[in-house]
Protein backbone atom coordinates (compact mmCIF):
# COMPACT_ATOMS: atom_id res chain seq x y z
CA UNK A 1 0.00 0.00 0.00
CA UNK A 2 1.40 3.37 -0.99
CA UNK A 3 2.31 5.77 1.76
CA UNK A 4 0.02 8.75 2.19
CA UNK A 5 1.54 11.89 0.74
CA UNK A 6 2.55 14.37 3.38
CA UNK A 7 0.61 17.63 3.53
CA UNK A 8 2.41 20.67 2.14
CA UNK A 9 4.15 22.75 4.73
CA UNK A 10 2.16 25.73 5.92
CA UNK A 11 4.15 28.99 6.01
CA UNK A 12 4.65 30.32 9.51
CA UNK A 13 4.87 33.92 10.64
CA UNK A 14 7.79 35.16 12.67
CA UNK A 15 7.33 37.69 15.43
CA UNK A 16 8.47 40.54 13.16
CA UNK A 17 6.41 39.67 10.08
CA UNK A 18 3.01 41.03 11.25
CA UNK A 19 4.61 44.47 11.71
CA UNK A 20 6.10 44.28 8.20
CA UNK A 21 2.74 43.24 6.74
CA UNK A 22 1.04 46.13 8.51
CA UNK A 23 3.65 48.54 7.13
CA UNK A 24 3.17 47.22 3.59
CA UNK A 25 -0.60 47.63 3.83
CA UNK A 26 -0.11 51.16 5.14
CA UNK A 27 2.06 51.96 2.11
CA UNK A 28 -0.69 50.64 -0.19
CA UNK A 29 -3.26 52.83 1.57
CA UNK A 30 -0.93 55.83 1.21
CA UNK A 31 -0.52 55.30 -2.55
CA UNK A 32 -4.31 54.98 -2.90
CA UNK A 33 -4.86 58.18 -0.91
CA UNK A 34 -2.17 60.30 -2.61
CA UNK A 35 -2.88 58.99 -6.13
CA UNK A 36 -0.91 57.59 -9.04
CA UNK A 37 2.54 59.13 -9.46
CA UNK A 38 3.27 59.57 -5.74
CA UNK A 39 7.00 59.31 -5.07
CA UNK A 40 8.89 57.25 -2.50
CA UNK A 41 9.93 60.43 -0.73
CA UNK A 42 6.34 61.64 -0.47
CA UNK A 43 5.27 58.26 0.94
CA UNK A 44 8.16 58.28 3.43
CA UNK A 45 7.28 61.79 4.60
CA UNK A 46 3.54 61.08 4.82
CA UNK A 47 4.01 57.89 6.87
CA UNK A 48 7.04 59.05 8.86
CA UNK A 49 8.88 55.92 7.72
CA UNK A 50 12.65 55.77 7.22
CA UNK A 51 13.60 56.12 3.57
CA UNK A 52 15.35 52.74 3.52
CA UNK A 53 12.26 51.00 4.93
CA UNK A 54 10.00 52.80 2.45
CA UNK A 55 12.13 51.78 -0.54
CA UNK A 56 12.31 48.19 0.67
CA UNK A 57 8.52 47.96 1.07
CA UNK A 58 7.90 49.64 -2.30
CA UNK A 59 10.26 47.26 -4.09
CA UNK A 60 8.54 44.25 -2.52
CA UNK A 61 5.09 45.54 -3.44
CA UNK A 62 6.20 46.21 -7.03
CA UNK A 63 7.78 42.76 -7.26
CA UNK A 64 4.48 41.18 -6.16
CA UNK A 65 2.46 43.45 -8.52
CA UNK A 66 0.53 45.23 -5.79
CA UNK A 67 2.18 48.43 -7.02
CA UNK A 68 3.61 49.49 -10.39
CA UNK A 69 6.07 52.19 -11.30
CA UNK A 70 4.81 55.04 -13.46
CA UNK A 71 6.32 55.13 -16.97
CA UNK A 72 8.78 57.87 -15.99
CA UNK A 73 9.95 55.61 -13.09
CA UNK A 74 9.60 58.55 -10.69
CA UNK A 75 6.44 57.44 -8.90
CA UNK A 76 4.13 54.59 -8.05
CA UNK A 77 0.53 53.55 -8.68
CA UNK A 78 -1.71 50.74 -7.55
CA UNK A 79 -1.03 47.52 -9.41
CA UNK A 80 -3.01 44.75 -11.00
CA UNK A 81 -3.42 42.64 -7.87
CA UNK A 82 -5.02 45.51 -5.96
CA UNK A 83 -7.34 46.16 -8.89
CA UNK A 84 -8.30 42.49 -9.07
CA UNK A 85 -9.05 42.38 -5.34
CA UNK A 86 -11.14 45.54 -5.59
CA UNK A 87 -13.05 44.17 -8.57
CA UNK A 88 -13.94 41.01 -6.67
CA UNK A 89 -14.97 42.93 -3.58
CA UNK A 90 -16.91 45.62 -5.40
CA UNK A 91 -17.63 45.02 -9.11
CA UNK A 92 -18.12 48.13 -11.20
CA UNK A 93 -21.79 48.64 -12.00
CA UNK A 94 -23.45 51.29 -14.14
CA UNK A 95 -27.10 52.10 -14.60
CA UNK A 96 -29.36 50.79 -17.32
CA UNK A 97 -29.68 54.33 -18.65
CA UNK A 98 -25.90 54.56 -19.02
CA UNK A 99 -25.83 51.24 -20.85
CA UNK A 100 -28.45 52.51 -23.28
CA UNK A 101 -26.29 55.54 -24.06
CA UNK A 102 -23.35 53.23 -24.72
CA UNK A 103 -25.45 51.01 -26.98
CA UNK A 104 -26.55 54.02 -29.04
CA UNK A 105 -22.97 55.29 -29.25
CA UNK A 106 -21.75 51.91 -30.46
CA UNK A 107 -24.40 51.91 -33.16
CA UNK A 108 -23.23 55.33 -34.32
CA UNK A 109 -19.53 54.44 -34.45
CA UNK A 110 -18.00 51.51 -36.32
CA UNK A 111 -15.42 50.44 -33.79
CA UNK A 112 -14.96 49.78 -30.10
CA UNK A 113 -16.64 52.06 -27.57
CA UNK A 114 -15.55 51.63 -23.96
CA UNK A 115 -16.40 53.26 -20.64
CA UNK A 116 -13.97 53.59 -17.72
CA UNK A 117 -14.29 55.12 -14.27
CA UNK A 118 -11.49 56.69 -12.23
CA UNK A 119 -10.89 56.33 -8.51
CA UNK A 120 -7.88 58.03 -6.93
CA UNK A 121 -5.89 57.70 -10.13
CA UNK A 122 -6.94 54.10 -10.69
CA UNK A 123 -8.56 53.14 -14.00
CA UNK A 124 -11.56 50.82 -13.67
CA UNK A 125 -13.13 49.33 -16.78
CA UNK A 126 -16.89 49.78 -16.34
CA UNK A 127 -18.12 48.57 -19.75
CA UNK A 128 -15.87 47.25 -22.52
CA UNK A 129 -17.34 46.84 -25.98
CA UNK A 130 -18.20 43.13 -26.36
CA UNK A 131 -17.93 43.24 -30.15
CA UNK A 132 -14.60 45.14 -30.22
CA UNK A 133 -12.86 44.16 -26.96
CA UNK A 134 -10.03 46.13 -25.41
CA UNK A 135 -6.69 44.85 -26.66
CA UNK A 136 -5.41 44.25 -23.13
CA UNK A 137 -7.68 45.28 -20.26
CA UNK A 138 -5.16 44.32 -17.58
CA UNK A 139 -2.42 46.34 -19.25
CA UNK A 140 -4.71 49.37 -19.39
CA UNK A 141 -5.10 49.14 -15.62
CA UNK A 142 -1.41 48.48 -14.98
CA UNK A 143 0.10 50.87 -17.55
CA UNK A 144 -2.53 53.57 -18.10
CA UNK A 145 -0.16 55.90 -19.92
CA UNK A 146 -0.08 53.50 -22.88
CA UNK A 147 -3.77 54.12 -23.65
CA UNK A 148 -5.89 57.18 -24.38
CA UNK A 149 -8.34 56.15 -21.64
CA UNK A 150 -5.49 55.89 -19.14
CA UNK A 151 -3.71 59.07 -20.18
CA UNK A 152 -6.49 61.21 -18.77
CA UNK A 153 -5.77 59.81 -15.29
CA UNK A 154 -2.02 59.94 -15.94
CA UNK A 155 -2.32 63.65 -16.73
CA UNK A 156 -4.18 64.19 -13.46
CA UNK A 157 -1.33 62.50 -11.57
CA UNK A 158 0.97 65.43 -12.34
CA UNK A 159 3.60 63.37 -14.16
CA UNK A 160 5.92 65.32 -16.45
CA UNK A 161 7.19 63.47 -19.52
CA UNK A 162 6.72 63.28 -23.29
CA UNK A 163 3.49 61.29 -22.88
CA UNK A 164 1.85 63.89 -20.65
CA UNK A 165 2.99 66.75 -22.86
CA UNK A 166 1.48 65.10 -25.94
CA UNK A 167 -1.70 64.20 -24.04
CA UNK A 168 -2.03 67.76 -22.71
CA UNK A 169 -1.64 69.13 -26.25
CA UNK A 170 -4.36 66.78 -27.54
CA UNK A 171 -6.65 67.68 -24.65
CA UNK A 172 -6.19 71.39 -25.36
CA UNK A 173 -6.81 70.94 -29.10
CA UNK A 174 -9.50 68.28 -29.20
CA UNK A 175 -10.88 68.07 -25.68
CA UNK A 176 -9.71 64.43 -25.72
CA UNK A 177 -6.58 62.30 -25.45
CA UNK A 178 -5.28 60.01 -28.19
CA UNK A 179 -2.99 57.03 -28.64
CA UNK A 180 -1.85 56.64 -32.23
CA UNK A 181 -0.68 53.16 -33.19
CA UNK A 182 1.79 52.87 -30.31
CA UNK A 183 0.52 49.51 -29.06
CA UNK A 184 -0.78 47.89 -32.26
CA UNK A 185 0.25 49.27 -35.68
CA UNK A 186 -2.66 50.61 -37.67
CA UNK A 187 -5.00 51.00 -34.70
CA UNK A 188 -5.52 53.85 -32.25
CA UNK A 189 -7.84 55.15 -29.56
CA UNK A 190 -9.46 58.44 -28.51
CA UNK A 191 -10.84 59.23 -25.05
CA UNK A 192 -13.28 61.97 -24.05
CA UNK A 193 -13.28 62.87 -20.32
CA UNK A 194 -16.43 62.94 -18.19
CA UNK A 195 -16.22 65.29 -15.19
CA UNK A 196 -18.37 65.76 -12.14
CA UNK A 197 -20.06 69.05 -11.17
CA UNK A 198 -16.85 70.22 -9.49
CA UNK A 199 -14.79 69.57 -12.60
CA UNK A 200 -13.04 66.48 -11.26
CA UNK A 201 -12.26 63.65 -13.66
CA UNK A 202 -14.78 60.90 -12.94
CA UNK A 203 -14.96 58.76 -16.08
CA UNK A 204 -14.23 58.66 -19.80
CA UNK A 205 -15.74 57.24 -22.93
CA UNK A 206 -13.31 56.01 -25.52
CA UNK A 207 -13.20 54.83 -29.11
CA UNK A 208 -10.75 52.31 -30.53
CA UNK A 209 -10.42 51.62 -34.23
CA UNK A 210 -8.41 52.37 -37.38
CA UNK A 211 -5.50 54.77 -36.99
CA UNK A 212 -6.82 57.26 -39.56
CA UNK A 213 -9.99 57.89 -37.52
CA UNK A 214 -7.90 59.00 -34.53
CA UNK A 215 -5.49 61.04 -36.62
CA UNK A 216 -8.46 63.10 -37.83
CA UNK A 217 -10.81 62.55 -34.86
CA UNK A 218 -13.54 65.13 -35.36
CA UNK A 219 -16.10 62.64 -36.71
CA UNK A 220 -15.51 60.32 -33.76
CA UNK A 221 -15.39 63.16 -31.24
CA UNK A 222 -18.70 64.60 -32.41
CA UNK A 223 -20.34 61.37 -31.25
CA UNK A 224 -18.23 60.98 -28.09
CA UNK A 225 -18.93 64.55 -26.94
CA UNK A 226 -22.66 63.98 -27.11
CA UNK A 227 -22.35 60.66 -25.30
CA UNK A 228 -20.15 62.16 -22.59
CA UNK A 229 -22.69 64.94 -21.94
CA UNK A 230 -25.49 62.39 -21.57
CA UNK A 231 -23.41 60.07 -19.38
CA UNK A 232 -22.15 62.74 -16.96
CA UNK A 233 -25.33 62.99 -14.84
CA UNK A 234 -25.68 59.20 -14.88
CA UNK A 235 -22.16 58.54 -13.55
CA UNK A 236 -21.29 61.46 -11.27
Amino acid sequence: MAERESAPAVPTLTARQPRAIHSALTVLECVAALGAGVTAREISDALKLPRATTYRLLNLLVEDEYLVRTPDLAGFALGAKVTQLAAVASPVRITTAARLVLAETRSALRGGVHLVLYDHGRVMVADADPDFPLSDELRLVREPARYALGRLAYLESGAHDDITRAAAADLARYGATRQLGENTPGTACVARPIRDVDGRLAAAIGFSGPLRRAQEPEEVLTVLRGAAERLAPLLT
